[in-house]
């Protein structure tokens, strides 16, 4: 099949889809503390350099930059050797392998058992690896699809989300329920997903008619992916499975998460390129002209006026309207007042959903879950987050391609429904821990399709991977504060005297609220943004 960005869009979905290994952790991280006797906030220190790991970034944007910001396709079919995505997908892969097989080698005692630094450094090398697979699938996605790259942020975040859900029934079904093998698998099977993949995502400068059309297929298969998983915990929680009903629906799950090549067949069966000549000098003009001008409006009529022209068009002129005057690097980025707001308000979402995930074993220990309610509840975090992911990008797309609505607006949203979230949470009831842990997952989910994409909006997409991963530090700065200050802390404190186990509401209650008050000053910080880039976004009403 030939190279194009819709194949690269796949090989970048099926990397995304094994990479969040990070997600995983609730899963693995009772043997952890158990072969390596850690109490609660020793483990939460550990779970914090993951997340500073996952998040920081900063690395992988510089490399994409270095390596692969300029697209490769016109250099002929071994354009790969002169650089590209693939790089940064291969440093990804080599820090993958190394931290989960050093962890592994750690907790079944085939070395002995490390200092807390040493562990921290393997939890570190493994989930910075998420940081390059994320960066280059991403920002990859983004330069191919600049029309849609709401959408497009969604749909690679959202396989990102689910894919913690996925490699959870990989391990159930393959592994049986054993945590120190799934340290393994962590380390062999993205990295080898990752090898085959990685040269399969190129940069093509082919702008594309029905874009639209052919996105929206990733995302109903996306859905009917995240359908099935939920279906399939369901299940599990009622029936239990022979093994040869786990294999037959792992084969079922496998054969879903090809389907997305049909849409790879469909795009590239057509001629996305070929437009009439009269629509495609008009079209070009349109798009060309740098103002937006009462006669352009007209020209947008007439040209709809034609069957063959989507509204691609209109949204390929808002996309080029949505530009900032300059593209900022890193640093002048960092001097403006938007960049330090994102990041305040990223620590409110990010980190506090970050710190939900990561104890919400221990929490669902405390009101007496059983070892396959905690495992459902991290899948389902999984697929919660997926949709926060995948609908955000979505619909924000939508309103604001459409009826101009500017895009912080739904971060101040999404966060508000986080507060809720938590406060649900902290009220202790046994079934409040899976509606509040479902908000506060599409919510969290949410920031990390919104925040990449209003990074592109802002500063521009030259430094889009380096200033989107700067400001992803934000997550694993409010998760250690409230994970391990404000959760860790209280859980110790109240299990002094219990050993190294708390059971009850009392473990929990008071950090909750506490991560309640953080996410509604996230709200405040967020109204902020949305204040200050009004006009910005207000360019793009006169296309609604």
């Amino acid at each position: 099949m030939e190279s194009s960005k819709w194949l690269a869009a796949v090989a970048s979905i099926w990397i995304q889809c094994s990479s969040g290994a990070s997600y995983a952790f609730g899963i693995y991280s009772p043997v952890l503390k158990s072969t390596q006797f850690y109490d609660q906030s020793t483990l939460d220190t550990v779970s914090v350099f993951k997340d500073i790991g996952a998040n920081a970034g900063i690395l992988s944007g510089l490399l994409y930059t270095a390596v692969a910001a300029k697209p490769s396709s016109g250099r002929g079919r071994f354009s790969f050797l002169h650089g590209g995505p693939w790089i940064v997908h291969l440093a990804g892969a080599i820090q993958c392998f190394a931290g989960y097989f050093f962890m592994w080698l750690a907790v079944t005692g085939t070395i002995n058992r490390p200092p807390v630094t040493v562990m921290s450094l393997f939890m570190f090398i493994a989930a910075h690896a998420q940081t390059f697979l994320n960066t280059a699938n991403v920002v990859a996605a983004v330069q191919n699809f600049p029309d849609h790259s709401g959408t497009i942020v969604g749909i690679m975040k959202g396989f990102l989300g689910l894919s913690g859900a996925i490699l959870i029934q990989v391990y159930q079904t393959i592994f049986n329920n054993n945590p120190s093998s799934l340290i393994l698998m962590l380390a062999l099977l993205p990295t080898i997903v990752t090898l085959m993949l990685m040269f399969l995502v190129t940069v093509h400068e082919t702008p594309s008619r029905n874009e639209e059309k052919y996105l929206q297929g990733f995302l109903l298969v996306s859905l009917v992916i995240a359908a099935y998983l939920l279906f399939l915990r369901i299940l599990e929680n009622v029936f239990v499975f022979p093994e040869w009903a786990k294999i037959i629906t792992l084969l079922v799950l496998f054969a879903l998460l090809c389907s997305p090549i049909s849409v790879v067949v469909k795009a590239q069966s057509v001629d996305l390129e070929r437009l009439p000549p009269s629509v495609t000098s008009s079209t070009s003009l349109l798009i060309d002209e740098p103002e937006w001008e009462s006669s352009d409006k007209l020209a947008v009529e007439n040209i709809m006026d034609y069957d063959e022209v989507p509204t691609d068009t209109v949204q390929r002129k808002a996309s080029s309207i949505l530009q900032p005057d300059e593209q900022k690097n890193l640093w002048q980025a960092m001097c403006t007042i938007d960049f330090w707001l994102l990041f305040v308000a990223m620590i409110c979402g990010m980190g506090s959903g970050l710190a939900t995930i990561n104890n919400i074993s221990q929490i669902g220990e405390s009101l007496g879950y059983t070892t396959l309610a905690r495992s459902t509840l991290v899948s389902l975090w999984s697929i919660w987050n997926f949709l926060g992911r995948l609908g955000a990008g979505y619909v924000s797309d939508i309103f604001l391609l459409r009826r101009g609505w500017p895009r912080p607006l739904f971060m101040v949203y999404t966060l508000a429904v986080m507060t809720g979230g938590h406060v649900i949470i902290a009220s202790g009831f046994r079934g409040n821990l899976y509606v509040g842990s479902l908000l506060v997952g599409i919510c969290y989910g949410s920031q990390w399709s919104l925040m990449p994409t209003i990074s592109k909006e802002i500063f521009g997409v030259v430094h889009m991977g380096t200033i989107f991963n700067t400001i992803a530090i934000a997550s694993p700065v409010g998760s250690y504060v409230l994970s391990v200050r404000v959760i860790g802390y209280i859980y110790d404190k109240e299990a002094s005297g219990e050993g190294n186990s708390c059971f009850g509401t009392h473990c929990f209650m008071l950090s909750y609220f506490i991560l309640a008050s953080v996410s509604l000053f996230g709200v405040v910080v967020a109204l902020a943004l949305f204040y200050r880039t009004r006009r910005f976004y207000s360019r793009v009403l006169m296309l609604c």
